[in-house]
């Protein structure tokens, strides 16, 4: 055989630039700028302003394209692109040549209205807020201090490690346990809802966490399902969900008690930071001891008070004496005028007894002197002094009649200045007589 004899025309190598651009080419001369209508889906934005998002089929087919929006164009748009919206995009088709993946730039982005998953989204969030498992009343702070933490995750997943790392910088001395589950797919929901279900059995848990990386609003879904977001709510132990980025929301995060942007800020709003925790802790030790160390300068300073006082016994003996000599003068005072008001009330009491002797010594001398009288007006020398004279016989018996004299009888009279004795010689009865002259006054002369 003739080796000039094979074909002509050998099959052409291409490189792998060369093939990248020649499919990209034929891409754009093939279709030029289409329309796709779609749902939106990883919506995401860079830092240069670029947003890259996935248009994925709104009738629910497995298919998909990457979608970038540069600057310019994301600039004229009038809403922000979320994930579940339906949208018409308009664009060419390119490819990705670093990693040769077909790519549709969209140069126009035109919103239809929420895509079917959105949709139920919106429709399920508005149902259970309306039974207020969303209440804000109903969530519960997060402890200060935990112990010991749960964390529910995907062992594989990055969200974990980023949850462990934050953890055991932070606070080392907290104990974390992990319940593995699912977060992703169709059996995911039951998986997050049992292990919500084993981490509210142990009651030694502080505080939960929910945590999964970012993702489509597909990717998340699990997330938004009715069984996990009601044991979400029923959760017993406080719970901080996690899950995605920023960007992304879902009902689990309505329904936690705190919801955290991503999983390293869930780890970090649950866990308080060790150096500072140890800076408080020194700072209350330091107040402390400032604290101890004046009431001990204080008690010493009174120990030497002490200390002087008993040094000092003069001191003590003068004092107590000034105090006695107080006491004293009070004494004084109190014994001194009890006397000096019983001195006063003796000497208006013997005032009023002078004057009531006196008194009655007055009304004594008046009685005296009446009696005086009347004893003196019945003195018989008084009356023998008129001219009367006592006649009595010889044995001294008056005779007060002169029926009682007889003749020849010896009497004796008695004057006042004198007596003599007399012998009857006869006896008359001059009674009228008598009478006559008893009538006349006392200070007449009489004859015996």
């Amino acid at each position: 055989m003739n080796p000039t004899s094979e074909p002509a025309k050998a099959a052409r190598v291409w490189e792998v630039a060369a093939l990248v651009q020649a499919l990209a080419d034929a891409l754009q001369a093939r279709f030029g700028q289409v329309r796709v209508c779609g749902e939106l889906s990883a919506c995401s934005q860079a830092a240069s302003g670029h947003r890259y998002f996935n248009l994925k089929d709104a009738h629910g087919h497995d298919a998909l394209i990457r979608c970038a929006l540069f600057r310019r164009s994301a600039a004229q748009l009038n809403f922000a692109p979320r994930d579940g919206q339906k949208v018409e995009a308009v664009g060419r088709l390119a490819v990705y040549e670093p990693r040769g993946d077909l790519q549709f730039i969209v140069e126009s982005l035109h919103l239809l209205g929420g895509g079917s998953l959105y949709e139920e989204f919106l429709r399920l969030k508005t149902r259970l807020q309306a039974e207020g498992l969303f209440s804000p009343e109903a969530k519960r702070a997060l402890p200060a201090h935990p112990r010991r933490i749960g964390v529910i995750s995907s062992l594989q997943a990055a969200a974990l490690h980023d949850v462990l790392t934050v953890m055991a910088r932070r606070a080392p001395h907290v104990e974390v346990v992990v319940f593995p589950s699912l977060v992703q797919g169709a059996e995911a929901p039951a998986a997050l809802v049992n292990a919500l279900e084993l981490a509210a059995k142990s009651e030694r848990l502080d505080v939960l966490i929910l945590a999964r990386g970012g993702g489509s609003l597909e990717d998340l879904w699990a997330f938004n399902d009715e069984r996990v977001v009601r044991a979400v709510a029923a959760c017993p132990t406080p719970l901080v969900c996690g899950v995605g980025h920023e960007t992304d929301v879902t009902l689990a995060d309505f329904a936690a008690d705190v919801r955290a942007a991503t999983p390293t800020a869930a780890a970090e709003l649950a866990t308080p930071v060790r150096e500072h925790e140890l800076l408080v802790l020194g700072e209350w030790a330091r107040r402390m001891s400032l604290a101890a160390q004046h009431t001990l300068d204080r008690q010493a300073q009174h120990l030497d008070q002490l200390a002087l006082a008993v040094l000092r016994p003069a001191a003590i003996v003068a004092r107590h004496h000034h105090g006695l000599q107080g006491l004293q003068a009070r004494l004084a005072n109190a014994v001194r005028e009890p006397l000096r008001h019983g001195a006063l009330a003796l000497e208006r009491r013997a005032s009023r007894a002078v004057g009531v002797h006196a008194q009655q010594m007055g009304h004594v001398q008046g009685r005296l002197q009446q009696l005086q009288l009347r004893l003196q007006a019945q003195d018989p020398s008084v009356v023998l002094r008129r001219g009367y004279a006592w006649v009595s016989d010889v044995d001294g018996a008056p005779l007060t009649s002169a029926r009682l004299a007889s003749p020849g009888q010896p009497l004796t009279a008695v004057w006042h200045d004198g007596k003599a004795n007399v012998r009857v010689e006869s006896v008359e009865a001059v009674q009228e007589r008598l009478s006559h002259e008893l009538e006349q006054p006392a200070d007449s002369p009489r004859c015996p």
